[in-house]
């Protein structure tokens, strides 16, 4: 499987969107309730949204062929030297295949004088725990968060570059 991973392109957008719904859907189920699932995608990732996410953050996604397979959004870094993983999803068929490794490892390599990247990842999410405590994520907190009228437990990774 020929995996490119490069910057995101305005014509990249609907396919990102896709992205970020299916792996939300398959993610979450049974942690977080489908509407309320649907009330975020709605807003985080409309077409306004996106918009601004392209003008003001880092997003790479990872194409096979002309698909785009999944995607990695980074804030820009601060004067701390700090970025945040605001997003990192793929396809879940497309899990386990290095394709979030080389997603994190070109935002590392592009983002300039980053020190820190940070996370916040759902307790529950084990997949995705798992993920980032393999990449050298560690634990700083764990809190409560109210999403939607959802309480989530929510858990803050760093990873120091």
């Amino acid at each position: 499987m020929g995996i490119i991973i490069c910057e995101m392109k305005k014509e990249d957008i609907k396919q990102v969107q896709d992205v970020a719904t299916k792996s939300w859907n398959s993610t979450y189920d049974g942690i977080i309730p489908l509407k309320i699932q649907e009330n975020f995608l709605k807003v985080a990732y409309s077409d306004e949204m996106m918009q601004k996410r392209f003008k003001s953050s880092f997003i790479f996604v990872a194409e096979v062929g002309n698909e785009v397979v999944g995607f990695a959004n980074f804030t820009p870094v601060n004067n701390e030297g700090q970025s945040e993983l605001s997003a990192i999803y793929l396809y879940s068929n497309c899990q386990g295949k290095g394709i979030g490794t080389a997603l994190l490892q070109k935002g590392i390599q592009k983002l300039e004088n980053v020190k820190e990247i940070y996370i916040d990842v759902e307790k529950e999410n084990s997949v995705g725990k798992t993920f980032y405590e393999a990449k050298g994520f560690k634990t700083i907190k764990e809190y409560d968060d109210n999403f939607d009228g959802h309480i989530l437990k929510s858990v803050q990774m760093c990873l120091t570059v």
